[in-house]
């Protein structure tokens, strides 16, 4: 038997941590041992309602205490939970709760409005559970759990089994239900949280990244759980002041966050007034991490930023930096317990040095796309899984992304990395974010345009774009500066804030048309 459930609480209480914060949120603090017994309850609960082994149940909830509830007490019950992203539009919500065809879903009581809707879309016929709040007419979580038994026997589940299932973000068509077995939680947990990071039940950890997205799910529940840390969690959003307010008030010594965010801390008025922080080691993913970023954190608190890339498909972190050895400017080797490749569009190995796509092969790989069986079968090739990611390898052994497959251009006939472009735009002190796309000019080639939001000071005009241009082109190759400079307010992102350049392609296009 393998539970995964059970793999991550049961060694806490076995160690003596039944009394030690597991996870605090806006409402209160929960001990391990408060935490296994509403887990026992939750599993109570689900049961009580007429779930089954192996029914879904959709999380749709903002990061409490309800959630991992929620989730351990589905995996202990046998029942498959399925976290959906809280900022989904209706019509996204529509589509996964027909897709999953799941028996009941838990709802934070701010989303539950968006979520019936989608309900009635959908034609819906399974049952609503609100937690964070009331709804009238559906059953309150709180009450359920209060009314059901702390005693609970695991289901006899196995390794290999389906646990949960996480979809993917949508950012470019219908989000994608990517099923995981219960082993992979722990495999994440032990090759990345403690062989990498190396997480400690000292440890207190904040992840910006939210519980439902892959990587938050590992930052803030299964790798604070393996080693009995504690897990700092915010329902809100991760804005600049708030983020450090959490950081200095729970002296959290492991940060998980974003690109984008780090930036937008550094920017930061807070930040500019030093706040003393007891952070150790952290966390980029989501977006390569500019250097200009990493070398800006590591001089303002002392601390380097672990940058890594991984997916939905693989559940966490699978190439990266390490907190002894960070170098800006490249993502790093393989995790513990995975392996990659470079192939070309053939699928042979490149040589190294050269752009190729990258496949990685590891124990947490997920088990197939739901109903989605031609997509599954373009995805994994045997052991190794496709990541649509441009990589090159260097002669040290490190990996350099240079992008997704999609967002690559062809320039005078060479290939050219938005994200090698965005990174030496962001290193102007106008610039506080950028996205790179292909634009074809007057003659029908390609070339590249980019998007910038600027700091506060700057303003945008033709004088600001001449030295933008004129800034990349003393950095990188001249046929790689971008021809055409847009100002905006901001940049499209999913809701794990991951830069849409889809979107941007597609107003370009659009613009085209009118055009023509």
């Amino acid at each position: 038997m393998y539970n995964a459930a059970v793999e991550l609480l049961d060694h806490n209480l076995r160690s003596g941590r039944s009394a030690k914060l597991a996870f605090v949120d806006d409402d209160g603090a929960y001990t391990y041992g408060e935490l296994a017994e509403r887990v026992n309850r939750c599993a109570n609960a689900l049961l009580a309602l007429g779930l089954r082994s192996g029914d879904r149940v959709l999380l749709v909830l903002l990061d409490s205490i309800a959630f991992p509830v929620a989730f351990l007490g589905a995996i202990k019950a046998g029942i498959v939970p399925v976290p959906i992203n809280t900022m989904f539009r209706v019509a996204d919500y529509a589509f996964v709760f027909e897709n999953s065809a799941a028996k009941a879903a838990i709802v934070s009581q701010t989303l539950y409005p968006s979520c019936a809707d989608a309900a009635r879309s959908a034609d819906w016929s399974g049952r609503f559970i609100v937690a964070n709040g009331r709804a009238a007419s559906e059953p309150n979580f709180d009450d359920l759990l209060a009314a059901a038994s702390s005693n609970f026997e695991a289901a006899k589940t196995a390794a290999g089994d389906t646990c949960f299932w996480l979809y993917s973000s949508g950012s470019t068509g219908k989000p994608k239900g990517t099923v995981h077995r219960h082993e992979s939680l722990m495999q994440t947990a032990e090759l990345f949280g403690q062989q990498v990071l190396g997480l400690q039940e000292s440890d207190t950890v904040y992840s910006a990244a939210k519980l439902f997205f892959a990587y938050g799910l590992g930052n803030a529940l299964t790798f604070p759980l393996s080693t009995g840390a504690t897990s700092i969690l915010y329902a809100g959003r991760p804005l600049p002041d708030t983020v450090l307010d959490i950081l200095a008030r729970h002296e959290a010594t492991v940060f998980c966050g974003v690109p984008t965010l780090y930036s937008s801390l550094l920017a930061s008025e807070g930040f500019r007034k030093k706040p003393a922080l007891a952070l150790r080691v952290c966390v980029s993913a989501g977006e390569s991490l500019p250097q200009h970023i990493g070398e800006a954190w590591r001089a303002a608190t002392g601390v380097d930023i672990v940058d890594g890339i991984g997916s939905t498909e693989m559940l966490h972190i699978f190439l990266s930096t390490r907190p002894a050895a960070v170098r800006y400017g490249v993502t790093g080797v393989p995790v513990p317990g995975y392996r990659v490749r470079l192939v070309d569009e053939r699928g042979d190995d490149v040589p190294q040095g050269e752009l190729g796509e990258l496949l990685v092969a590891g124990p947490s790989a997920f088990s197939l796309y739901w109903g989605n069986p031609e997509r599954t079968e373009r995805t994994i090739e045997g052991e190794w899984v496709r990541t649509g990611d441009k990589f090159y390898q260097l002669a040290s052994g490190e990996y350099v992304h240079c992008g997704r497959t999609d967002d690559m251009m062809k320039v005078g006939g060479i290939w050219v990395a938005p994200s090698e472009v965005e990174g030496a735009l962001i290193a102007h002190e106008a610039v506080l974010e950028v996205a790179v796309i292909g634009v074809p000019d007057a003659n029908d080639l390609v070339k590249p345009k980019a998007y910038v939001t600027l700091r506060s000071g700057f303003t945008g005009s033709d004088e600001l774009s001449r030295d933008l241009q004129s800034f990349v082109k003393d950095r990188l190759a001249p046929y790689k500066y971008p021809r055409w400079i847009e100002f905006v307010d901001d940049l499209p992102k999913t809701a794990t804030g991951k830069i849409q350049r889809h979107i941007l392609r597609g107003k370009e296009a659009d613009l085209r048309a009118a055009r023509a």
